[in-house]
């Protein structure tokens, strides 16, 4: 798939999304991409991207997880998922960085900070 086409999937099966200067997250449903109209075996499979803040009005780097093991895949969809992460990771990056004259970052400028002040 490529970059577009991920990020159509990713608009188009949004669970949840709470992006704010704060952070938040989003969730996606990942049934569709993984079962690709086979079978039903992927239909409880989901996907989050997350950023706390630190304090200060900085954002911590953007984590994410899923709700399966990625070993249990074919390798193919294992790539898919993948693929899914990193933009997932940076379509919420994009959602919550403040991009203005004050501050701006980098989704790799992001990935350096911690995730968490704690």
């Amino acid at each position: 798939m490529t970059k577009k086409q991920l990020i159509d999937y990713i608009e188009s099966h949004i669970i949840r999304l709470e992006a704010g200067y704060r952070g938040g997250g989003i969730k996606i449903d990942l049934a569709d991409l993984l079962n690709q109209g086979k079978t039903n075996k992927y239909d409880d499979c989901e996907m989050v991207a997350y950023q706390n803040y630190l304090g200060g009005g900085i954002l911590g780097r953007v984590s994410s997880n899923y709700n399966f093991d990625i070993n249990d895949l074919p390798y193919t969809k294992a790539i898919l998922v993948e693929k899914m992460e990193d933009t997932l990771k940076r379509y919420f990056h994009n959602l919550t960085n403040h991009d203005d004259e004050w501050e701006s970052e980098s989704y790799l400028q992001n990935q350096n900070k911690p995730f968490s002040a704690y």
